[in-house]
């Protein structure tokens, strides 16, 4: 069975679609910008750190992509740290679970100031499906101050991308 499945993939290839063109002006003039908010902002680059407040990995997979080929989120400025006390954006998937509660709370004290927090996907939004669940606190703003959210189950790289730009913009002032 599986061998059929390789057989079939080898013969007429993967069934994912090619990504669309891509304007090289643009996205330079969207790099630019994004570095010169980066640095009014901090004088520096832009630090994330993905905290999984309890998710189903699935928006967590679309940020993933960030950092592929395709998306190449460094090339704007933008890059993701391993430590929050690294981080200036902390980047929060799924409903806070009681179980995570307290670590993205530690999370967000060892963040340093300037710091955001971004609520990724509708679960970190208001609970998402599991809103009303046993298990769960509730949204990302049942625990921290959420600066920005963006919507979508999961929310596509393009949404995130252009939610950093608008957060970033919006606090290079």
């Amino acid at each position: 069975m599986v061998w059929r499945r390789v057989l079939f993939t080898l013969r007429h290839g993967p069934a994912s679609l090619p990504a669309g063109p891509t304007d090289s002006a643009t996205t330079q003039a969207l790099a630019d910008r994004l570095e010169a908010a980066a640095q009014r902002r901090l004088g520096r680059s832009l630090a994330i750190r993905q905290v999984d407040a309890g998710s189903c990995n699935g928006c967590e997979l679309e940020i993933r992509m960030l950092n592929s080929i395709v998306y190449d989120l460094q090339r704007f400025g933008l890059s993701f740290v391993t430590s929050p006390r690294h981080a200036d954006v902390l980047l929060v998937t799924g409903p806070v679970t009681r179980n995570m509660h307290e670590a993205l709370l530690r999370a967000w004290e060892a963040t340093a100031d300037p710091k955001w927090v971004v609520a990724v996907g509708d679960c970190a939004i208001d609970g998402g499906v599991f809103k009303g669940s046993y298990a769960i606190s509730g949204g990302v703003e049942a625990a921290l101050p959420v600066d920005l959210v963006v919507r979508g189950c999961p929310p596509t790289p393009a949404q995130l991308l252009t939610g950093l730009r608008a957060l970033l913009e919006a606090n290079a002032g």
